[in-house]
């Protein structure tokens, strides 16, 4: 397939000081959301600047990416926490807090209150100036870092149960999404993370007690039933893996390899958006597996660190990886979100446009329809 957006970005953005601060005054819901439009209104501006072609709201109005889903169901204790560790922070840099932590963990079963995203999809609809992308959480995030034994099992006896509990939900939402007429619908899944690093596999088998191959079949089973019926033509079904993503931190590392056969061919998406900013994420040989039929997002510019990467350096590595992956079916983008949770990576506004501008003056020079 030709992927219609060869200059791509994961989604979020990073948020103005005004923005942040307005999140911890005393605000009525209104006077919130009229700042946040203004907001929204000049990133929108600066990625039509930047020659972008597909746009997203920056998740301005989000808590994290997933903040969404915290917001529109009931069941979940906020005070609560499941530990993360984090790696990689710069000298000096603030410690990165528990990317779960604004949901906390479920001590009942989940009742959905509201929509997920229909408050971002409507402005969007109104003010984008081209194809909009919105961006939802894989179901597989939930189990791993909102279920808590001696707390969660009390609702639910296992971690699957809760993960099937949520599968309605998302795929409630993509179906409206289609419905409101948006070109992009993008799940964001670090969670397969966990079945490329070793740490990680043996957490899933000593702490979360499941086996590691038998739960990386299961997420597969639930991506899958989110995304059943969701097809149709114009309409582009993404994924994006990640190896963690908060204040330019992360918590995984290895190659695609361990899982790439069984989810490059098995997830029902039409692109993925793979982080390979650095060493971390191994070679381009795991993408052998992604089948004909769909693109690859290569994430070669970091969201993380401010420095710019070279721009030869970038169109060697889509030549690299055109190798395995036909030129037609690649495209460019940074690995990551700029912002997976509000506070942001450790770079500047000026430096994260820097960033989007390179992406799409690389897709430029690559792809010369771009």
């Amino acid at each position: 397939m030709g992927f219609p957006y060869r200059a791509d970005h994961v989604g979020s953005l990073l948020r103005a000081r005004a923005l942040l601060d307005a999140r911890n005054d005393p605000l009525t819901r209104e006077q919130l959301k009229t700042i946040e439009d203004t907001h929204i209104l000049d990133a929108l501006r600066r990625q039509k600047e930047a020659g972008l072609k597909i746009f997203t709201d920056g998740e301005l109005r989000r808590s994290s990416f997933m903040g969404d889903f915290y917001e529109s169901v009931e069941g979940l204790d906020r005070e609560g926490e499941v530990d993360r560790t984090w790696q990689g922070a710069p000298s000096g840099a603030p410690k990165a807090r528990g990317i779960g932590a604004p949901g906390g963990v479920a001590v009942a079963k989940l009742r959905q209150t509201k929509r997920l995203t229909s408050h971002e999809v409507a402005f969007l609809k109104q003010h984008a100036p081209g194809d909009i992308k919105m961006t939802l959480p894989t179901v597989n995030q939930f189990p791993a870092i909102a279920y808590k034994k001696g707390v969660s099992d009390k609702a639910y006896p296992t971690r699957s149960e809760f993960l099937w509990d949520i599968v309605p939900m998302v795929k409630a939402e993509i179906q409206a999404l289609i419905k409101e007429g948006v070109k992009y619908i993008q799940l964001d899944a670090p969670r397969y993370s966990y079945y490329i690093d070793p740490k990680w596999r043996r957490h899933i088998q000593e702490e979360m007690g499941l086996d590691p191959e038998q739960a990386l079949d299961e997420a597969i089973r639930a991506d899958n039933a989110c995304l059943e019926g969701a097809r149709r033509e114009g309409v582009i079904l993404a994924m994006h893996l990640c190896r963690g993503n908060n204040r330019s931190q992360w918590y995984a590392e290895g190659g695609y390899d361990p899982i790439a056969e069984r989810l490059f061919d098995q997830i029902n998406v039409d692109v993925f958006l793979l982080e390979y900013e650095s060493e971390r994420a191994g070679t381009f040989e795991a993408l052998r597996f992604v089948p004909r039929s769909k693109a690859v997002v290569l994430g070669l510019v970091s969201s993380k660190l401010a420095a710019l990467e070279p721009q030869d350096q970038l169109i060697r590595r889509i030549e690299e990886a055109s190798r395995y992956v036909p030129l037609e079916n690649l495209a460019v983008s940074p690995q990551c979100g700029f912002a997976s949770t509000m506070e942001g990576n450790l770079l500047t506004e000026q430096e994260q446009w820097r960033k989007l501008q390179l992406v799409v003056d690389t897709a430029r020079s690559v792809w010369k329809d771009s």
